[in-house]
């Protein structure tokens, strides 16, 4: 492919992943074997925070008492669609059988986990938008508990909006605690609460290593690094607009890609010559974090066409995708790696990681090449089962045997042949590997 990059990145997203894995492990490890205790005395150490941890129902009255009615307004608007899509999606999985073979029936079903533990950001923001999500899809995949855990602040506790939408969404539990130490009581079930089956929710570099590690033990939503955007723009998209989406999503961390890419080259040189002013207009802890992220991970490329662009951007497989071009059903339709994508000028990133209904908690650092986001579904396991009559197990059990001693596993075989035998006393079956 030709591309010509008229900026590009000088760093890639990444931490010490062996320095971090060393921290987060030896927490885990003591808090594991310490219990409440210790995970009180690191929440000291990292959050300030000597209060209450699990939330009585009057410091949680008291907390929503606090949050402003027109926020209240916006918070259940965003629950309200973030709840309907969950159970569109919930509707797309069903409980189903089928007959394989005569006498032979096989079918699937979906349960919800028990407990899902999601973990809700609060340190450089307030993630108001990440207890609606996480929470409601729980709640709707039909979760029996459902923690919410966050990050006090010094003195003050968990954000009053944050405790708010994590209520009216319909956690069960809201723990003032954050990082590995609000991560690992999830898990192992401390302060009372039930042992998680399931982690979700972003988080920083060790909240992330922290799912990581106890991956296996319990589920998790996926492995999250720093967040990524990317936009698709031609000679239609409007340049003012393209730059603040980009700043819009650099905001979110030093370490935060945003990528533009564009067959037009007016378009990228206006954009690169906007994005440095629309960042010196933002409060101070934004305007820091969007201006490394632009100086050291943003990338604008130059591609030939349309098909070269989005072939670019399946390649970079980015967390959030935005496309402000022509022929919006084309791109639909052509573009296959991406955690969400967003059609159009008339919509944005910040639509999705609000208030629209789609998950924001999204597959990062070319994840979406293999997965998607945060969705009712990660909350609820397929399984499957079986049932057959005496004679409809016949065929399954002769080729069963035959195929098992062809593998050398006999005592798979012998499974098989010993229902023959019973069932079929006077028949006799040819059950060799060969022949």
């Amino acid at each position: 492919m030709t591309r010509e990059y008229l900026k590009q990145a000088t760093l890639t997203p990444k931490s010490n992943a062996a320095e971090t894995h060393l921290i987060v492990k030896e927490i885990l490890d003591e808090i594991e074997a310490g219990g409440d205790a210790v995970a009180k005395k690191y929440a000291a150490k990292f959050d300030q925070y000597e209060g209450n941890v699990l939330l009585t129902a009057t410091e949680i009255e008291a907390a929503c008492a606090l949050v402003p009615e027109k926020l209240k307004a916006d918070i259940r608007f965003a629950h309200d669609n973030v709840r309907r899509f969950a159970e569109l999606q919930k509707s797309t999985v069903s409980d189903v059988e089928t007959e394989i073979a005569p006498g032979f029936i096989t079918g699937q079903k979906a349960i919800p986990v028990d407990a899902a533990g999601c973990y809700v950001p609060g340190g450089r923001y307030s993630h108001i938008a990440s207890a609606i999500m996480t929470v409601t899809t729980a709640k709707v995949a039909g979760c029996k508990h459902i923690t919410a855990c966050s990050p006090p602040r010094p003195d003050v506790g968990v954000a009053p909006a944050i405790i708010y939408a994590a209520h009216i969404c319909g956690a069960d539990k809201i723990m003032a605690m954050g990082g590995v130490q609000g991560v690992a009581a999830m898990t192992f079930g401390l302060f009372g609460l039930p042992k998680a089956n399931i982690l979700v929710g972003p988080g920083n570099q060790f909240v992330a290593e922290a799912k990581r590690i106890l991956f296996g033990r319990v589920g998790i939503d996926m492995i999250a690094g720093p967040t990524d955007s990317l936009i698709l723009a031609d000679s239609t998209a409007d340049a003012h607009i393209v730059a603040t989406d980009l700043v819009s999503q650099a905001e979110h961390g030093y370490n935060s890609p945003v990528w533009l890419i564009t067959d037009n080259r007016a378009l990228a040189e206006e954009v690169i010559a906007q994005v440095p002013d629309l960042i010196a207009d933002l409060p101070e802890v934004n305007r820091e974090n969007a201006a490394a992220a632009w100086r050291d991970y943003a990338e604008v490329i130059l591609c030939s066409d349309r098909d070269e662009m989005a072939a670019c951007s399946d390649e970079y497989a980015p967390e959030h995708l935005t496309v402000q071009a022509d022929d919006l059903d084309w791109w639909l339709n052509q573009l296959t790696c991406y955690g969400s994508l967003f059609l159009g000028e008339e919509t944005t990133v910040s639509y999705g990681d609000k208030a629209t209904g789609t998950n924001h908690v999204l597959p990062t650092s070319r994840a979406a090449s293999y997965t998607g986001g945060l969705s009712v579904h990660k909350y609820m396991k397929i399984v499957t089962w079986q049932r057959a009559t005496r004679e409809g197990s016949k065929a399954v059990a002769e080729a069963t045997a035959r195929i098992s001693r062809l593998e050398g596993m006999e005592g798979h075989a012998r499974a098989a042949d010993v229902r023959l035998a019973k069932y079929f006393p006077d028949e006799t079956f040819d059950l060799t590997a060969n022949g």
